[in-house]
Formats: structure tokens, sequence, C-alpha cells
């Protein structure tokens, strides 16, 4: 049986600085990055991403003809939840 008050185990969870880079079994997204090649995620605020990897990985979400990267799995969803928010955010 689960733990219904636990978190849940991904980088949007925990407040690291850059958890995807932190480790705990998790890809460095930010890996052989070029600096242009670089953003930040819309959701987890301030957390860099290199959009190559996140593609990669399927990390994105395009909304109005702009295109979002994440830092991690659970960021797509929460976007979705509300991707005109997380999108002023970039703005």
């Amino acid at each position: 049986m689960t733990n219904d008050t636990e978190a849940p185990a991904s980088c949007c969870s925990i407040s690291a600085p850059n958890p995807a880079a932190a480790g705990n079994g998790r890809e460095n997204l930010l890996a052989g990055g070029a600096s242009d090649d670089l953003t930040t995620c819309p959701v987890m605020v301030g957390n860099p991403v290199s959009k190559k990897a996140a593609e990669a990985k399927g990390l994105y979400r395009d909304h109005e003809g702009e295109r979002y990267h994440f830092c991690c799995a659970g960021c797509g969803p929460a976007f979705d939840s509300d991707p005109a928010k997380y999108a002023a955010n970039m703005a």
C-alpha cells in the first residue's frame, strides 16, 4: 500500500537548486549542452535545461507557437494543467 502523503519522486518535488544535475539516479539534462542550447524550465522556474537533451527525452510541449522544455517528466503534466500560467513564467 502507498502512503498518499508522500511527495512524488520527481525533481519537481524537491527544492534543490538544480535537481537534474544533482544526481539521485536522474540523468543530467545539462550534460554536453552548448550555451545557446540552454533554456529554463517554465514549471520549476530557474532550473536550466538543455533543449537538445529535453527533446531527446520528450520533455517538451508546444503552446501558442512556442516550445517549452522541462527539467523532468513531472513538469509536462503540470504544464498541461495550465499552459498559459507556466508560459507566462518565460516572458
